[in-house]
């Protein structure tokens, strides 16, 4: 058995067994003593413990499913003339070697290979690979650029929305046709500037042994991935992207809380069918992790859990039936937050302007034997339709 399919038995058994303790108390009362209390607490602190030990045992073995792939591919068509294909550009081998070696040289050793990934400002475009193995990193990093849809621009791109729709209507036999104005408007993704810097000694640097490669890109990838996830769920727009939880371009109110820090099993029900039926088929939550302490915890009428464990491998785990996903950068409960989203995320619009561009920052540490390092880009994020997120929302104290 794999250490994966362990993790998720330890988890399913660890369930099983914290609900046999709960139905067992409140069978003999319906609130729970102290001591019983710290007990839940306890297996509850477990489940989510080994929760996020499945998350990062499956990013591991997606990781180790990709160095198992072949390394050449097969040759599928017609036999050629025994000449192989050369890549040219970024996309070279040659590219990406000289690439390496100024980042080892401190920019010294530039050939002219590079000159032809010069961006406006100095800097030196990724090579070809590098700038996917940048992408795949933000896929692993941030929910939104798993669920959200990904455009790549070249401008201002202009999404275009029908405002109305034609309705039909009865008329009698030769009575006057009656003709509707179909409206459309449009959402325009612009480009935000996003940066990351690290630095790195001078001693790692010239070590050929240490990975500079995978080093500078896990760094990269961690903060650029941690500032877009932010900012699209909560960003206002000035300067960055807009956010689902934004109060004016992001998702519509659904439900309002009775109570200013208690969520009850009934308003989630709600915020469910506030969501029209057509978004509801690829619908799903997103919430942080103290408010899925909480509703973990809630039962429907029946008396069965709202929350539902993946007893599958790569399968999020499930509320009423619909994926729940969590971000550390959701809003937590408090009076007048949001701290839950669902709905259909692939109305979120990430457009993507140009590549991604490392750069030296000369001579800034050199004083203390270090050496930096630049990534840029440039993204813009925006719900397209707010109909299709709906938000539920704190009551106000």
């Amino acid at each position: 058995m794999s250490k994966l399919m362990e993790l998720y038995d330890k988890r399913n058994t660890l369930v099983q067994s914290t609900r046999a303790f709960l139905d067992a108390k409140h069978a003999i009362s319906d609130t729970l003593s102290a001591d019983d209390e710290l007990a839940y607490n306890k297996m509850e602190v477990d489940i989510s413990a080994l929760s996020k030990e499945i998350e990062r045992e499956g990013r591991l073995s997606s990781i180790e499913n990709d160095l198992k792939k072949p390394t050449s591919q097969p040759i599928l068509g017609q036999p050629t003339s025994g000449q192989s294909v050369q890549k040219s550009g970024r996309a070279s081998d040659e590219y990406k070697a000289d690439m390496l070696t100024a980042l080892r040289t401190n920019f010294r050793q530039v050939s002219n290979v590079l000159t032809e990934g010069t961006d406006a400002n100095g800097g030196y475009l990724v090579p070809a690979e590098y700038d996917k193995r940048l992408i795949d990193g933000l896929t692993e990093e941030n929910i939104l650029r798993k669920l959200g849809t990904t455009i790549k621009t070249s401008g201002e791109h202009k999404i275009n929305l029908a405002g109305t729709k034609p309705a039909a209507a009865w008329i009698d036999e030769g009575g006057t046709l009656s003709f509707g104005d179909a409206t459309f408007a449009q959402i325009v993704l612009d480009a935000h500037k996003l940066h990351v810097a690290v630095k790195v000694t001078e001693e790692l640097l010239y070590d050929s042994v240490f990975n500079l490669e995978n080093y500078i890109i896990d760094q990269f990838t961690k903060a650029l991935g941690n500032a877009e996830e932010d900012a699209f769920l909560n960003g206002n727009g000035t300067g960055k992207p807009l956010g689902l939880f934004a109060a004016t371009g992001g998702g519509q109110i659904g439900v309002t809380t009775a109570g200013t820090t208690a969520i009850t099993s009934d308003e989630l029900l709600n915020l469910v069918y506030a969501l029209k039926r057509p978004y509801r088929k690829n619908a799903a939550f997103i919430t942080n992790d103290g408010t899925l302490a909480t509703v973990r915890k809630l039962k429907d009428g029946s008396g069965n859990y709202l929350w539902q464990p993946s007893y599958q491998a790569g399968e999020p785990d499930r509320l009423l039936g619909y994926p729940i996903h969590t971000s550390a950068y959701v809003p937590t409960i408090a009076a007048g937050a949001t701290p839950l989203a669902f709905g259909d995320y692939s109305y979120y619009n990430i457009g993507d302007r140009g590549s991604r561009s490392f750069a030296e920052l000369k001579e800034l540490f050199a004083g203390n034997g270090m050496v930096g390092f630049v990534a840029k880009e440039r993204v813009d994020g925006k719900l397209v339709l707010s109909e299709a997120i709906q938000i539920l929302k704190m009551k106000t104290a």
